[in-house]
């Protein structure tokens, strides 16, 4: 069962804002990565694989952003990321403020869709672009 799609924005956006990390585009890449990563929460443990959280960010990704930004993120464990929602949220979006380049703007889908495979899910990662269209679809429209 997913989390209500109405209430993860929610929780996302004022996430962000209680971060000073807001913007609608920043919301909308979350969203998707949550809808693409953990099919909108419904997984907190990668089924085949160490990633944990709604977000499904490895450990070592987790470990590498708290040397990053450690007044963010400073004294927490990966660990965390399973039970902690807020965490899970702020430590994605880390991940894409470390990423080069400008996020795409909120509404454009096949933008979304690029920056998140290059920059969190890699492109030896295995999401395809039809899977991200379909779990968008499913879950956030």
């Amino acid at each position: 069962m997913s989390i209500d799609r109405t209430q993860l924005e929610r929780l996302v956006t004022d996430t962000l804002k209680k971060h000073s990390l807001h913007s609608d585009s920043a919301v909308a890449l979350i969203l998707a990565t949550i809808a693409q990563e953990s099919a909108l929460g419904t997984y907190i443990h990668q089924i085949h694989g160490p990633a944990l959280g709604i977000c499904q960010m490895e450990p070592a990704t987790f470990e590498w952003l708290r040397g990053k930004f450690p007044g963010r993120l400073g004294g927490r464990e990966a660990e965390e990321l399973v039970g902690n929602l807020e965490l899970s949220i702020l430590a994605c979006r880390l991940r894409y403020l470390a990423s080069p380049g400008v996020l795409p703007d909120a509404d454009d889908l096949e933008g979304l869709w690029k920056y998140y495979k290059r920059n969190y899910n890699s492109v030896k990662g295995a999401a395809t672009r039809e899977q991200f269209m379909a779990n968008y679809k499913k879950y956030l429209t």
